[in-house]
């Protein structure tokens, strides 16, 4: 044995030598060939301290997902997996022994029996599965304004959406509650609101309204309502000790990242408020695993990326370790990358000029190696093979070492929509949280509130109408009576007598004027008979 082999060995012996629990993810390699038994081992304990899954596609990335699962789940910690592929499905059924496989796990020092897991399929979008659902009132004003993107004016009309729905118990559940307030606010509630609150700009509103349609385009009316998924169903333990691998089935959600980075940060929030603080423990309580990571950061608002930063760095102390699955660790925002504890980074190409200087930049984010040039290493990875870094139990970090994974138990291929089928029909969630409820909530209070408003206001129309009808009749009824009346005392009155006499006199000969027939002609005609 060389010397160099020899203190390669001793590195990594000592390294990865640890006092409570592990699991082994491969065999260290120098100079490209794997060493037999010298093993790449991962502490439980560091695993809430988060970690990058990295590589170029067909490395093996998902496949070290895949693997990493399953050590968690035969240590009785329950895992969360982000599938956008449909790769994942296979943890469900047991794998195939191989020749390749028997070779891989003969180097590792481990060996290798097929085997399935508990596996419960979850969905925010039309795959199938148990549906996840969390209402609007459950965002509140901040986080659901952060989804929208919203300037901080807009932010306070949403925050005096959930306060007046609050006051007067109207709760907020899904988007067309939003939607109808905003319309309440705007016309038939407005001068309630200005009284109360003041002036809320139609400009605004309106902006609101644009955002909320944007989300629901996207497919997020199927995520916001009821029943709100607890996530406490994320700890369950099956039958034999060991943790359900929830997978979150997503392949019809890549072309929809807004509803997929409302849906994580939403996630994320309410395991946080959910689960009680439990410091530093022996290992975690529950891993997430976001495959696709940069689908969260690359078309998030800067305060929603901001958030997501936040309670990334927070979540730790409720004992879950998030583990973001990228190409490109340059996806992952660096005030995410530097909370990463654990590394696993599979090849890089470099096919551009802009290729090779982000290789050099990633090289920087692991430790210095005397057995590896590192940029030299990240581009001549095998698939299967990964660079792999971790923190001990001290939390300091591993020596870095060139990695031989170790094949997943589990089937590495997809499952058919019958086997999928089957999978679903034995959940005991599934007919709990798959039921369709709409209680009454705001829009409905609003809806029946205005429709009674309006009744109100036709039904005051139509009395308005019949007594102006009423006194209409009457005030006829009243002059043709006084006319009667002044008709009568005109009448036996001498003077009035006379005037109309003399009037019809004068009508009688302007009439006969008119006619071109004088009054003494007229005479003169009568004397004739």
């Amino acid at each position: 044995m060389s010397n160099r082999l020899a203190k390669f060995k001793e590195a990594i012996t000592k390294g990865y030598t640890f006092k409570k629990s592990f699991f082994t993810l491969g065999a260290a390699m120098l100079d490209g060939e794997p060493v037999k038994d010298l093993k790449v081992k991962i502490p439980l304990k560091t695993l809430t301290r988060h970690g990058l899954i990295a590589g170029a596609t067909g490395t093996g990335k998902t496949k070290s997902m895949q693997v990493m699962a399953e050590q968690l789940a035969m240590q009785g910690i329950p895992c969360l997996l982000m599938d956008l592929k449909g790769d994942l499905s296979g943890l469900a059924r047991p794998g195939t022994l191989n020749d390749h496989i028997a070779w891989r796990h003969e180097m590792i020092g481990e060996p290798y029996k097929p085997e399935g897991f508990t596996v419960e399929f979850l969905t925010i979008s039309d795959e199938k599965g148990l549906r996840l659902r969390a209402t609007v009132a459950e965002f509140g004003p901040v986080l659901f304004s952060k989804i929208l993107g919203l300037n901080d004016t807009q932010q306070g009309v949403v925050a005096l959406i959930f306060k007046y729905a609050d006051d007067n118990k109207w709760p907020l559940l899904d988007l067309k509650d939003m939607k109808k307030m905003l319309q309440f606010i705007t016309n038939e509630g407005k001068k309630a609101i200005e009284a109360e609150y003041g002036r809320v700009s139609t400009a605004s509103t309106s902006a609101i309204l644009r955002k909320i349609i944007e989300l629901e385009q996207q497919g997020a009316d199927k995520f916001f309502g009821e029943l709100s998924f607890d996530v406490e169903d994320l700890l369950r333990i099956d039958e034999q000790g060991r943790g359900v691998l929830s997978i979150m089935r997503l392949r019809d959600i890549q072309d929809r990242p807004k509803l997929f980075s409302t849906f994580m940060l939403s996630l994320l929030a309410e395991i946080y408020s959910t689960y009680p603080e439990e410091g530093d423990m022996d290992q975690p309580k529950l891993c997430i695993f976001v495959d696709e990571a940069h689908l969260i950061f690359d078309n998030a608002t800067e305060a929603l990326t901001d958030r997501i930063e936040a309670i990334v760095k927070l979540i730790r102390s409720k004992g879950v370790g998030v583990y973001f699955v990228t190409q490109n660790p340059m996806d992952i925002p660096d005030a995410v990358l530097s909370q990463l504890g654990l590394k696993i980074q599979h090849a890089l190409r470099a096919f551009t000029a802009k290729d090779r200087r982000e290789i050099k930049k990633t090289a920087e984010n692991y430790p210095v190696s005397e057995f590896y040039e590192t940029d030299e290493l990240l581009t001549s990875l095998g698939v299967g093979e990964a660079m792999v870094t971790a923190l001990n139990e001290k939390g300091i970090p591993t020596p870095l070492a060139a990695t031989l994974m170790r094949a997943p138990k589990s089937r590495m291929d997809i499952l058919t929509d019958e086997e999928i089928d089957a999978v679903i029909s034995k959940s005991v969630l599934v007919p709990e949280y798959n039921r369709e409820v709409d209680r009454e909530s705001a829009y409905e209070i609003l809806t029946k509130k205005l429709e009674e408003a309006r009744s109100a206001e036709h039904l005051k129309e139509l009395e308005r109408q019949h007594r102006a009808a009423e006194e209409a009749v009457t005030g006829r009824r009243r002059r043709t009576a006084k006319e009667e009346s002044l008709i009568e005392e005109l009448s036996k009155n001498a003077m009035v007598r006379q005037m109309g006499r003399t009037l019809m006199r004068e009508l009688t000969r302007g009439l006969l004027g008119t006619l071109g027939v004088s009054s003494k002609r007229r005479r003169k005609k009568s004397s004739w008979f």
